[in-house]
């Protein structure tokens, strides 16, 4: 029996210019792909979230290269809390998977200081 999960990740980009943030997005998308049983027929949608200093590129993009071009995608912009991280993209997927999967999120680069409860049970 399947059932639908969320997953999170994050990954720190290096410079706001379309081959970083299409670089750092296609990693953390590759990432949760090997971590879990993705695939573009399990998936759901997929909203990306990036800080107000990422604008070169819009982060879906990596996606639709991977062929997730079925897939619902969105971008938006995370609250510009001050003291944040900068230069962050963040993912939430909804997939489905069997009952028994546990989610295996995946904060990489700078992004890891925002869960690092997570990548030390990883």
């Amino acid at each position: 029996m399947q059932r639908l999960f969320a997953l999170r990740g994050a990954h720190s980009v290096e410079r706001n210019d379309a081959d970083s943030i299409l670089a750092a997005t296609d990693e953390l998308l590759r990432e949760l792909m090997a971590r879990n049983p993705l695939t573009p027929d399990s998936l759901v949608s997929a909203i990306f979230t990036v800080t107000d200093d990422l604008d070169a590129q819009f982060p879906a993009v990596a996606a639709r290269n991977l062929g997730l071009n079925q897939v619902p995608l969105l971008c938006a912009r995370e609250i510009p809390v001050p003291g944040s991280l900068p230069r962050i993209v963040r993912i939430l997927m909804h997939y489905y998977a069997p009952e028994d999967h546990r989610p295996n999120h995946a904060y990489l680069g700078e992004a890891r200081a925002l869960r690092a409860d997570l990548e030390a049970a990883q």
